[in-house]
């Protein structure tokens, strides 16, 4: 499992947290890879942690919450996916292993895959999908066959739409394609060139189609659609308080310890552990995490992180706020916006 990596695209939440701890549908998105290797049979997991690891190894521990037992593999730098590979090698030995990327989610797991994977024992299995924009990503093209012919990546004129999904199953064979391979112009061990010294040196690729929900969530938009997705299969619950005044419309859940004062929540929508909402509208696709407090405002497609406060501010949407953030109002003079903000933030102020 990959939890290294600095989060740039997610700044200035990432510049005081680990991207992968960022919670969807109130739960960190590095949860739903650790769950899904579980399920699919894998409890020996190790975790290539970077500059976040004492946040990382605080929130998953030894994994005996989550049904695995982990070993946290330090890496210096973020020198690649294969670089983590190399410095993982004592760690795997000469087993086959799952390398899932911490910021990557699928919707509906990866057990077939892994089963694909021990009943036809390829030397790797490299998830694919579509998609619009193929200079993004790492890129492979398939022959007549069906079998993987080559790998470029982030190609300046992709030759196909087929973009590498951040989970990959690997044989022993990897260990001298992360050997053999130099680092990249932008200094890394990139693993689409280690594939494709499989691929040249004769071994056995096999590319899997992703059909369903996929997303690397390192950025804003991913983040919001990835829980858009994951509310839209929430199973109602109501565990903390709701006054006579305050209303709940469909797929809700509040967590315990959580209040509700003349306020409404329409769902899909999700509201943490001793959050309290007072005079409040939470609309449809939107995480409230927990220990927030807020109060005279709408709120709608965002996710709010932990001990935020958002008071008497009219509307928001589209919008990740991070932990223990406060966005109130001023009554001061001059009238004015007056703002504290962390580098690379972004804020748009709606102008009457």
């Amino acid at each position: 499992m990959l939890a290294g990596g600095s989060g740039t695209r997610l700044r200035p939440i990432t510049h005081t947290s680990a991207k992968q701890l960022v919670p969807v549908a109130n739960k960190p998105v590095l949860f739903y890879g650790l769950e899904a290797i579980r399920d699919a049979g894998v409890t020996d997991v190790g975790i290539i942690v970077g500059e976040t690891a004492a946040e990382i190894e605080t929130a998953v521990g030894d994994g005996s919450a989550l049904g695995i037992t982990v070993t946290y593999i330090h890496q210096d730098a973020p020198l690649g996916l294969a670089h983590a590979v190399l410095i993982a090698r004592d760690f795997l030995g000469d087993d086959p292993f799952v390398m899932y990327l911490g910021d990557n989610l699928i919707i509906g797991g990866i057990t077939d895959l892994v089963e694909e994977f021990r009943a036809t024992t390829p030397d790797a299995l490299i998830l694919l999908t579509r998609v619009p924009n193929p200079s993004s990503f790492g890129v492979a093209e398939l022959g007549p066959d069906g079998h993987v012919v080559r790998l470029v990546e982030k190609p300046r004129e992709p030759r196909s739409d087929l973009a590498l999904v951040g989970v990959y199953l690997f044989g022993s064979a990897v260990h001298e394609a992360v050997r053999s391979i130099k680092p990249s112009a932008r200094g890394e061990l990139e693993i689409t060139e280690a594939i494709q010294w499989l691929v040249d040196s004769g071994h056995d690729v096999e590319p899997h189609l992703v059909t369903g929900y996929w997303k690397d969530t390192g950025r804003l938009d991913d983040m919001l659609e990835t829980n858009r997705h994951l509310l839209e299969s929430l199973e109602p619950a109501v565990h903390g308080t709701v006054d006579e005044h305050s209303s709940i419309v469909g797929r809700v859940v509040i967590e315990e310890g959580a209040s509700l004062v003349r306020s409404t929540v329409r769902g899909p929508a999700i509201i943490g552990r001793n959050t309290t909402l007072v005079d409040t509208y939470v609309g449809p696709f939107t995480s409230i995490y927990h220990s927030c407090t807020i109060e005279g405002t709408e709120i709608e497609y965002s996710i709010v992180l932990e001990r935020a406060t958002i008071r008497d501010i009219g509307r928001i949407e589209d919008s990740l706020i991070g932990r223990d953030a406060e966005v109130i109002p001023s009554s001061a003079l001059p009238k004015a916006h007056r703002l504290m903000l962390g580098d690379h933030s972004r804020v748009s102020v709606a102008t009457s």
